[in-house]
C-alpha cells in the first residue's frame, strides 16, 4: 500500500517577492502622503501649518532636518519661514535668498527637485550660511499652488544619505500638498488680517453702523451704533430687523428700504424723539454666485448724528434773519419818508419824479433782495423742511389763480395741461409753491404782451415732471447751462428786466431738497421751456 503523497511547500519566486515589496512600498508612500494631507489640513492658522508640515514629512521620510521658505514675489526673495531639526537658528532673523541663487533658487526657477550631497562638494551654487550646518545629503521640491511655485521644501541629512526616484517622488507629492496647505493658510492669514483691519475701523468710526444678511437678521452692530442706540450687542445680533429694539422711526425705513429692490444706496433723516437729527445711507450688499445671478447678500447701514449741524444752520439762519430785520428797519424807514417827502410835492419837475422814482425802485429792490436771500438761505438749509402729501392738480390751480392779476397787467393768457389723475406727491408744499410761482413770474417778465403761457404736469417713470412753456424771445445756448446760479442773468435782459438773480436759484435749491432736478429747454426766437422732474419715491432730504 503506497502512503499518499505529502503537498510541497512551494517556495515564493524572487519576481514575486520583489513585486510584494514595492507594493508596500507603494502602500507606505500612499499612506505617508495621506499622513502629510490629513496633518496641513488640521488648521488654517499659517505658523501652525508650518510646523506641522515639517513635523510630518520627516515621519516619511528618514532624514534629520526639514525647511519651508516661501516666495516673497515683491522683494524677487525665498525666505525661511520653519525650519526643524537645524543646528542654527535661520527663522529668527529670517535667512534671504535671492531667486535665482543656492540650490533653492534654482529649484524655483527651474521649477524641478535638487537633490545634493554635500553642498560644499557640489558644483552647483549653493549658499555661504549653510556652512556651518555641515549638511551631507539635501533635497529641495518646489511647492505648488494656484499653478505657480510658492514656496521650497526641503529635506537634509547631517550624514551621508542618497535620495532614491521614489523618495524623490513622494517628496514632490508631499510638497504639493504643503504648497496647497500653505496657499490656503496665507488665504486665511490675510482675511483675518483684512477682517482684524475692518473690524478697528468699524469700532473706531463715531459713525453707527448696523448690517443684516439677505434675510433681514442683524449679523453687525459696531460701538457708536450701541451707543447711540442704547441695545446691547449681544441682544441684537442675531435678531430679525423688524424685532430688534430700535427707534420706530429707524425700523420702519429700514425695512421699507429691504423690501424695494434697488442696486443703489439710499439716504434718509431722521429726527428721533430725544430731538436729535441723524442722516442714513443705507446700502446692498452683493454677492457673486458662479451658479446664479448677482443677488443681495443683506445691507449695511450707516448712521451719522448730525444734530449739531442742524443746530449751527438753525443758528446761521437765525443770524441772517436778524441781520436783514435790522436791514428792513431802515430800508421802511426811508421808504416812508420818500413817500412824506413826495406827498409834498404839489408840482414836482421831471428831474424830481425821476429821482424819485429811481430812489423808490431801488428800496424795493433791496427789500425783495432781502426777501429772496432769506428764501434761499432757509430752502438751502433745510431747517424745518415739511415731509407731507399733496395733491399737485390743486397746488396748480392754486399758483395759476395767484398769478392771474399779475398777467392781466401784460394781457397775458395761462393755460393748464394737468393730468387730474396725479398721486399725492410727498414734499414741502409752501416751497414748491414758492418755486412755482418763481418760475410763472420768470415767464411773465420774459415774455411780450398777449403771450401764452402752458404749466404743465404729469408723472413720467415714476417722476413728477412739471414744466412752463412760453413763447418769449429764447435763451442763447451758451447762458443756459448758468441760469440756475446765484445772481446770473442774461445780459441783453438784465436791464430790461427788474429782478434780483436768485427766482431760478431758489427753484433749483427747492428741488433739490425734493431730491430731482431742474431743466431748461431753450431757442433764441423760439420760446422757453423751465421744468423740474422729482421722484415719486424718496421724501424731501433736509
Amino acid at each position: 500500500m503506497v502512503d499518499a503523497a505529502k503537498p510541497k511547500r512551494v517556495q515564493p519566486t524572487v519576481r514575486q517577492h520583489d513585486l510584494a515589496e514595492e507594493l508596500k512600498r507603494q502602500t507606505g508612500q500612499l499612506a505617508a502622503i495621506n499622513s502629510v494631507i490629513t496633518a496641513v489640513s488640521q488648521s488654517l492658522d499659517l505658523n501652525v501649518t508650518l510646523q506641522t508640515a515639517l513635523e510630518a514629512v520627516l515621519s516619511v521620510i528618514p532624514v534629520e532636518a526639514s525647511g519651508i521658505s516661501l516666495v516673497d514675489e515683491a522683494a524677487g526673495e525665498l525666505v525661511l519661514r520653519a525650519q526643524r531639526g537645524w543646528k542654527h537658528d535661520f527663522v529668527t532673523k529670517p535667512m534671504r535668498i535671492k531667486l535665482g541663487q543656492g540650490l533653492s533658487g534654482q529649484a524655483v526657477i527651474n521649477d524641478e527637485v535638487v537633490v545634493t550631497g554635500d553642498p560644499s562638494n557640489d558644483p552647483r551654487l549653493y549658499v555661504p550660511a549653510f556652512t556651518a550646518e555641515q549638511i551631507q545629503a539635501q533635497a529641495l521640491a518646489p511647492m505648488h499652488a494656484r499653478g505657480k511655485v510658492v514656496g521650497i521644501l526641503s529635506v537634509m541629512s547631517y550624514k551621508p544619505y542618497q535620495f532614491d526616484t521614489n523618495e524623490v517622488h513622494v517628496l514632490q507629492a508631499i510638497a504639493d500638498q504643503v504648497g496647497l496647505a500653505l496657499d490656503n493658510a496665507r488665504l486665511y492669514e490675510s482675511v483675518r488680517e483684512e477682517q482684524s483691519r475692518l473690524q478697528a475701523v468699524l469700532e473706531s468710526t463715531a459713525d453707527a453702523i448696523i448690517a443684516t444678511d439677505n434675510y433681514g437678521i442683524i449679523n453687525l452692530v459696531n460701538q457708536a451704533a450701541e451707543t447711540l442706540f442704547q441695545v446691547d450687542v449681544d441682544v441684537i445680533v442675531g435678531q430679525p430687523l423688524r424685532d430688534a429694539p430700535l427707534p420706530p422711526l429707524i425700523s420702519k425705513k429700514l425695512r421699507e428700504i429691504a423690501t424695494h429692490e434697488t442696486t443703489t444706496g439710499q439716504t434718509f433723516e431722521v429726527v428721533l424723539e430725544n430731538g436729535r437729527c441723524l442722516a442714513a445711507v443705507v446700502s446692498p450688499v452683493y454677492s457673486e454666485n458662479q451658479l446664479a445671478e448677482q443677488q443681495t447678500d443683506g445691507w449695511v447701514a450707516v448712521f451719522q448724528d448730525i444734530t449739531h449741524l442742524k443746530e449751527a444752520e438753525r443758528t446761521r439762519l437765525q443770524f441772517i434773519q436778524t441781520a436783514a430785520h435790522d436791514l428792513r428797519n431802515p430800508l421802511a424807514v426811508t421808504l416812508s419818508a420818500l413817500t412824506m417827502l413826495h406827498k409834498t410835492w404839489k408840482n414836482p419837475t421831471d428831474t424830481q419824479q425821476e429821482v424819485f422814482n429811481i430812489a423808490l425802485n431801488g428800496i424795493n429792490r433791496m427789500q425783495d433782495l432781502i426777501d429772496d436771500m432769506l428764501n434761499l438761505e432757509h430752502i438751502e438749509s433745510g431747517v424745518d423742511l415739511r415731509h407731507e402729501p399733496m395733491n399737485i392738480p390743486d397746488l396748480l390751480e392754486r399758483c395759476a389763480f395767484d398769478m392771474g392779476p399779475i398777467l392781466q397787467r401784460k394781457d397775458q393768457r395761462l393755460t393748464l395741461e394737468v393730468d387730474l389723475s396725479l398721486p399725492p406727491f410727498q414734499g414741502d408744499q409752501r416751497w414748491l409753491y414758492r418755486a412755482l410761482m418763481n418760475l410763472l413770474s420768470n415767464a411773465h417778465k420774459y415774455t411780450q404782451r398777449e403771450s401764452s403761457i402752458i404749466l404743465r404736469a404729469g408723472e413720467h417713470e415714476g417722476n413728477l415732471f412739471i414744466q412752463i412753456e412760453d413763447n418769449g424771445p429764447g435763451i442763447p445756448v451758451e447762458a443756459q447751462a448758468r441760469l440756475f446760479e446765484r445772481f446770473y442773468r442774461v445780459r441783453r435782459t438784465e436791464e430790461k428786466v427788474p429782478g434780483t438773480g436768485l427766482g431760478l436759484a431758489i427753484v433749483k435749491s427747492v428741488v433739490d431738497k425734493h431730491n430731482g432736478r431742474v431743466f431748461v429747454q431753450s431757442e433764441v426766437g423760439k420760446g422757453s421751456v423751465f421744468g423740474m422732474l422729482m421722484p415719486y419715491n424718496a421724501e424731501a432730504s433736509e
